[in-house]
């Protein structure tokens, strides 16, 4: 943490920009180690501003989003069908996105961009069923901006929590059960349940 905070501070905007266009890009770098970090950061009075953070954050996310639609809909399906299975991504399960895709569209896209592990992933249906790439960018742009107006909340909450500053195990542990059932819970109504039925 001091060490990212660290680099924060030199590296600003820019960083939180690259670190969340890598987000939502294949490699897997939560952003819940992106966004609150900085939060923290600016509540103690840094050059960071929320507002600059929600931005930074939104336009790498973006950037991310805009490099895994184009990669997929210019390399297309039979690549992800090749070699998707060595990412734990099977060709049923490409299948069953890009039917829920094709069926939720544009409010796909912007739920999509509210769930962790799947938002990074969100780009390579939408590209392969070639949905709009402006409606798709808007879609990103809004659903981005949310998922990280909420991380910059956290991130303030957190900083001022000086139980949580001190690494009081329990506090973490609540933090994470509690995120982890809300975020499960959303995804399986959301997206998994819908997939099941396409």
């Amino acid at each position: 943490m001091d060490w990212y905070l660290a680099q924060l501070a030199t590296g600003g905007y820019p960083l939180i920009v690259l670190l969340m266009a890598i987000e939502s890009s294949f490699l897997p770098l939560p952003s819940e180690l992106v966004i609150p970090p900085a939060a923290i950061l600016a509540s103690r009075g840094g050059e960071l501003t929320y507002v600059g953070i929600v931005i930074a954050g939104t336009v790498g996310s973006w950037i991310g989003a805009t490099f895994m639609y184009w990669g997929s809909r210019w390399l297309g399906r039979p690549l992800a069908m090749r070699y998707g299975r060595y990412f734990m991504i099977s060709p049923e399960k490409i299948e069953a996105a890009e039917r829920w895709a094709a069926q939720y569209g544009a409010a796909g896209v912007f739920i999509s961009r509210l769930l962790p592990v799947i938002r990074h992933l969100v780009g390579i249906p939408f590209g392969i069923v070639k949905m709009n790439f402006l409606r798709y960018s808007i879609f990103t742009i809004l659903g981005s901006a949310i998922w990280c107006t909420v991380l910059t909340v956290i991130g303030v909450h957190a900083g001022q929590d000086e139980a949580l500053m001190r690494g009081d195990l329990h506090q973490i542990t609540l933090w994470i059960i509690v995120g982890a059932a809300i975020l499960g819970a959303l995804y399986y109504f959301l997206v998994h349940r819908a997939m099941k039925k396409t």
